[in-house]
């Protein structure tokens, strides 16, 4: 039994931290690879205005804040009343601990809201579902509002990427995959539903309930039109971001000269969609998809290279120190609140 526990956990450990790194490791290869490394970094130290990446840090910061405030509705939602400098703390320590350890950061802010505040984790974690499944709807939209407004571009993406946009849509169309989500679907509907006293079940279901009782909050919750508001501003906040890095090359500020704000919006929108690529921090799909949409607009590659590694460089960088000072201000909290028990 103990060496199928530990092999589970193993493989769990494979799935979550490894891959993950694999897949950064190997795209940045692939990435640095068809570059000429040194006129990059010559673009770099030549020719980019670091004013306007500081700039962008202004927004990005504002972005974690306005979600922080965001997540904050659906906790008072459920009876949870973190201040909003442990919200704050939460959101900046989530971006610092995906860089280690991709998609963990998720569940260390539900674990440290639900740990100081005494709450449920599962219903916090719910809560944070919630939140996720928020952005996914949100990038959707844009997308599709970038189609309107920017579609003869991203036609030309799914032209010159006409394999891979068929192999996405026959795994979409794939009955074992569709079989697969409904056997899970009728396996949970039949633990949930079938009457028993087995103790596994019972806390299965229990952890079910609270899970949905933090995912479903955010119909119900009081402050909706506020939390519509801080959603907008986060989007907003992130697109102004890179918005603003445009002008930190004469290249890229050309494109928006040339293209308007499309150029921008196509280029944030690839990016966003790529962080969906389990990987540390979208380090190495975030840069490939960046190019790729500077591409589009006849960017040559090292000039967009120079541009996307700068930019999530960057921003990297803005992550750790957040992280750092983060975890040094939540480690003096903790001693203070031991202090006061």
């Amino acid at each position: 039994m103990a060496e199928n526990k530990g092999a589970g956990s193993f493989a769990g450990n494979i799935i979550k931290f490894v891959i993950p790194l694999v897949i950064s490791v190997g795209l940045c290869y692939l990435l640095f690879t068809g570059i000429d490394f040194k006129e990059m970094m010559a673009i770099i130290r030549e020719q980019c205005d670091f004013r306007w990446i500081a700039l962008g840090f202004v927004f990005s910061i504002a972005a974690q804040i306005c979600r922080g405030y965001r997540w904050g509705i659906q906790l008072r939602a459920l009876g949870v009343t973190p201040p909003a400098r442990i919200l704050n703390y939460s959101i900046f320590g989530t971006y610092a601990v995906n860089l280690v350890f991709p998609r963990l950061g998720e569940v260390w802010r539900s674990g440290y809201i639900a740990q100081r505040q005494r709450a449920p984790f599962t219903t916090v974690f719910g809560s944070m579902v919630a939140d996720r499944l928020s952005d996914t709807i949100s990038v959707a939209l844009i997308t599709l509002f970038a189609f309107i407004v920017a579609s003869k571009a991203i036609l030309g993406f799914l032209d010159q990427n006409g394999d891979s946009y068929a192999a996405i849509g026959r795994l979409l169309t794939s009955p074992w995959l569709w079989g697969c989500a409904a056997l899970c679907v009728a396996a949970l509907v039949f633990m949930l539903k079938v009457r028993t006293h087995n103790k596994i079940l019972l806390k299965i279901r229990q952890a079910v309930g609270e899970l949905w009782q933090g995912f479903a909050v955010i119909v119900k919750m009081p402050g909706k039109g506020r939390w519509l508001l801080l959603t907008a501003g986060i989007w907003i906040c992130y697109f102004m971001q890179l918005y603003v890095s445009f002008y930190a090359f004469p290249f890229t500020a050309q494109l928006l000269s040339d293209w308007g704000t499309q150029a921008a919006l196509v280029t944030f929108v690839l990016g966003s969609i790529s962080m969906g690529v389990p990987s540390n921090g979208g380090i190495g799909p975030w840069q490939w998809a960046v190019m790729f949409a500077l591409g589009i607009y006849g960017l040559p590659i090292e000039q967009a290279g120079a541009f996307a590694n700068l930019s999530l460089g960057t921003t990297t960088l803005l992550t750790i120190a957040l992280g750092i000072l983060t975890f040094a201000a939540i480690a003096l909290d903790k001693k203070k609140t031991n202090k006061n028990v």
